[in-house]
């Protein structure tokens, strides 16, 4: 008798010992640094909304592979030294399992030494090619680069024959990556720059540089690659100096804020965003449409405000390492990186992403939608 309650009592204590480690299991650590303040919280604010969002519907889902999910974030300012010094400290103090950050590209490259060394998968935010090019071992990001960007303006331009343009850029990274790739790729497009000024990331008058455009003989479009409030102020020029001129913007203004601060200046100007800003128009039958229109609804309702493309790309980035975590069955980090390079036909706001060991992206020019601004919305060019 005495031995058979003992026995009984080393089962349950066998299977405390079992379910313990399941119950109090240590949360998969999600690491975060992002522009939330400064010039480029325009990015960072709702790419940080969409991820405590997410982070908080998974939990309250159960978790990922049994274990909640904890968010460490860290507001860099705007500014890659901080995010360089946060970087450190969720790798080294944190001990996060992955990071999903770097609104910027200067965020981001100051970042990218430490994950290499530390070997954390590492999802990039930011727009610049050299993100992924060259191919860095622990460095992912499910968004397009400056270079498909350029490449899908100019084939836009070409289309309507508009073959002599302007190319207006902000001095930061973002910006002045863009401007080389554009500068790189414009040639086989049969375009020729005719003028190419630039503008300080923090300048709120770029007139000086529209008026020598508009000097300038021949110019047929205006091309501007900036984020943030920039190229809205730029827009808000044109419309000022009375430049009569098809504008176009690369993939750093896709929300309606940029609508809002340009104004009535916005009206027919196009843009490349991802089909999360048209998701109330787009056809039943895209493979987008169910994704898009889970993200709008879940982040209007919870936040009272509109989506950008920018918090989509937070989503997305986001969820192909959840995927990948649920395909390694484990944290490891090894593992959870050979998994998300293993990404195919993954379905995000932005696009399809199939990316592989030659290519940390996985997307082509074609996933950013042509849009244009008519009777103050965004709406997909013609």
């Amino acid at each position: 008798m005495r031995f058979a309650f003992k026995k009984m009592l080393g089962c349950f204590a066998l299977s405390l010992g079992i379910a313990a480690p399941a119950m109090g299991a240590e949360p998969i650590k999600v690491g975060s640094v992002l522009s939330v303040t400064g010039a480029a919280a325009f990015l960072g604010d709702p790419e940080l909304k969409t991820l405590q969002l997410y982070v908080d519907t998974l939990n309250k889902q159960g978790g990922v592979l049994g274990r909640q999910l904890q968010l460490i974030h860290y507001d860099d300012g705007s500014d890659a030294n901080k995010a360089n010094a946060f970087a450190k400290r969720l790798l080294e103090d944190d001990k996060v399992d992955f990071i999903v950050g770097g609104s910027t590209t200067g965020s981001t490259m100051s970042m990218v030494p430490l994950v290499e060394r530390a070997g954390v998968p590492f999802m990039s935010l930011a727009g610049a090619v050299v993100v992924v090019e060259p191919v860095k071992k622990w460095v992912f990001k499910a968004s397009t680069t400056d270079r498909l960007a350029a490449e899908r303006v100019l084939a836009d331009m070409k289309k309507r024959g508009l073959t002599k343009i302007a190319l207006l850029s902000d001095t930061a990274g973002f910006g002045q990556s863009g401007k080389a790739q554009t500068e790189s790729v414009i040639g086989k497009y049969g375009i020729t720059l005719v003028a190419n000024e630039t503008y300080g990331a923090k300048d709120t008058d770029m007139t000086p540089q529209l008026t020598k455009i508009r000097n300038t003989p021949g110019v047929q479009a205006i091309f501007v690659f900036g984020f943030g409030q920039g190229p809205a102020l730029v827009t808000r020029n044109i419309k000022q100096l009375g430049i009569n001129l098809p504008v176009y913007h690369a993939h750093g203004v896709g929300s309606d804020e940029f609508i809002k601060i340009a104004g009535a200046a916005a009206e027919g100007v196009r843009a490349l965003a991802p089909a999360l800003m048209i998701a109330d128009t787009l056809a039943a039958g895209d493979p987008q449409k169910p994704v898009v229109a889970n993200y709008v609804k879940t982040y209007t309702e919870r936040f009272k405000e509109g989506v950008s493309m920018f918090g989509g790309q937070a989503y997305d980035n986001f969820f192909i390492v959840i995927e990948a975590i649920k395909r390694a069955g484990s944290v490891d980090k090894a593992k959870v990186r050979e998994q998300i390079e293993a990404t195919r036909k993954f379905i995000g706001t932005g696009g399809e992403v199939n990316m592989s060991a030659t290519d940390h992206m996985g997307m082509d020019m074609w996933s950013l939608r042509m849009l244009e601004v008519k009777n103050g919305v965004w709406t997909e060019a013609k």
